[in-house]
């Protein structure tokens, strides 16, 4: 018998485009949740991003599949009449536009909760609704910037700052948002009532940074980070890896020597002291990075580190992660339409539920896609209706091939 989903019956209303409100309306219809992307006539930026398959931008297919797609023009009257009435139907409105956008639009916490009073209304942007800097413009690189991670990242590598590869603002901010959303539906179950939630990137990387106390109270954590300072080295098979922890610190030290069985290290003057293992860093790593090439494989390496509870990770690509048997085994990666006739891979979400169905489902969609569908379904409206809609452009679809 199949599992229920945790979010079946919930409707969600996902305004939002890119990565943050993108990326959080995915893992809402992995939880079950039936969601419809609205996106304008010029379509989610992220479309026209490479590499594609079938007219698809694997960007885009990554952070909406699963989703419901109407293409609607909000900037007419008759597009604003639809998204308010489907609002009135939805119990989650998502949206990262700059604050006021929505306001403009009449499309606000208050227009749409005036008629659908359990609305849950979530908003993501750079710096919160209200304040000095609402208005300023936020990519996670700028965010980045302004809260003290391109700093933190230059101070501790001891290299000039520079921009981090991946958008970890829009996507720390995303699945904080989740939590905002699903907390509002619960207590909206006691109350009866939905809310605004206001979710801002910036508040987010303050969050998330684990020595943000220690910064904010006027302190310099200790240098260098545990995180940044745990070693690569090289094996003889050709692999790099990682072992955690920094090996100048007391804890890690002592299980290097235990797994080295070199317990004379101890009272070399070099390594007797932490300050003096710090100043003596490259001297250590380098009798360690001996001692690793001494393995066979990386199984052995694995192995002995273990038993002096030292934790080793494989330096992989994305691709040899998703090849492994683990990925195979929890389902990590799973296989979805290329919308071709073939699949591509995307990662599935984290979740397992022992009573409950998670993960990914449905395929990505083109922009428009389920106008009718879904304007049937919501709202009733027949074919003359829609006719009409699409004749003055409120509605409309790019499907491969029409042009």
């Amino acid at each position: 018998m199949p599992k229920p989903t945790p979010l079946s019956g919930i409707r969600i209303l996902d305004f939002s485009r890119v990565l943050a409100g993108p990326h959080c309306g995915r893992m809402l219809v992995d939880l079950g949740a039936e969601v419809v992307k609205i996106e304008p006539p010029e379509g989610d930026m992220t479309r026209q991003s490479a590499p594609r398959l079938h007219s698809m931008a694997l960007y885009f297919a990554q952070q909406n599949c699963g989703k419901r797609n109407v293409s609607l023009d909000v900037t007419q009257p008759a597009g604003r009449d639809i998204a308010r009435a489907l609002a009135a139907r939805a119990d989650v409105v998502l949206e990262n536009f700059r604050p006021g956008v929505m306001k403009k639009l009449g499309l606000s916490y208050a227009d749409l909760s005036a008629t659908n009073p359990r609305l849950v209304y979530a908003s993501i942007s750079g710096y919160g609704q209200e304040g000095s800097w609402s208005q300023r413009g936020a990519y996670a690189m700028m965010v980045h910037a302004e809260m003290g991670y391109i700093e933190g990242e230059s101070r501790y590598h001891a290299e000039p700052p520079q921009q981090e590869p991946y958008s970890h603002g829009d996507l720390y901010t995303s699945l904080e948002c989740l939590s905002a959303i699903l907390a509002a539906l619960y207590q909206r179950e006691h109350t009866g009532e939905g809310q605004h939630v206001d979710v801002s990137m910036a508040e987010t990387m303050l969050c998330v940074n684990e020595h943000g106390a220690t910064n904010l109270t006027g302190l310099t954590e200790p240098l260098p980070l545990a995180t940044s300072a745990s070693p690569l080295f090289r094996t003889r098979s050709g692999r790099t890896v990682s072992v955690a922890f920094d090996p100048t610190a007391r804890g890690p030290f002592a299980q290097w020597l235990r797994a080295m069985n070199r317990p004379d290290l101890a009272s070399d003057a070099r390594f007797a002291e932490e300050e003096a293992r710090r100043v003596n860093r490259d001297q250590l790593t380098a009798l360690i990075q001996d001692w690793v090439m001494e393995f066979p494989d990386l199984k052995s390496l694995e192995a002995a580190l273990a038993k002096a509870k030292l934790v080793m990770g494989v330096v992989r690509s994305v691709a040899e992660a998703g090849q492994t048997d683990w990925a195979r085994e929890r389902g990590a990666v799973v296989e979805v339409s290329d919308r071709g006739g073939g699949t591509l891979k995307l990662p599935n979400s984290p979740w397992r539920f022992s009573k409950a169905d998670t993960g990914v489902r449905g395929e990505p969609a083109y922009r428009g896609e389920h106008n009718r569908e879904v304007l049937r379904d919501w709202l009733s409206l027949d074919d003359a209706r829609l006719a009409a809609l699409e004749e003055q452009q409120v509605l409309s679809a790019r499907m491969p091939g029409s042009g």
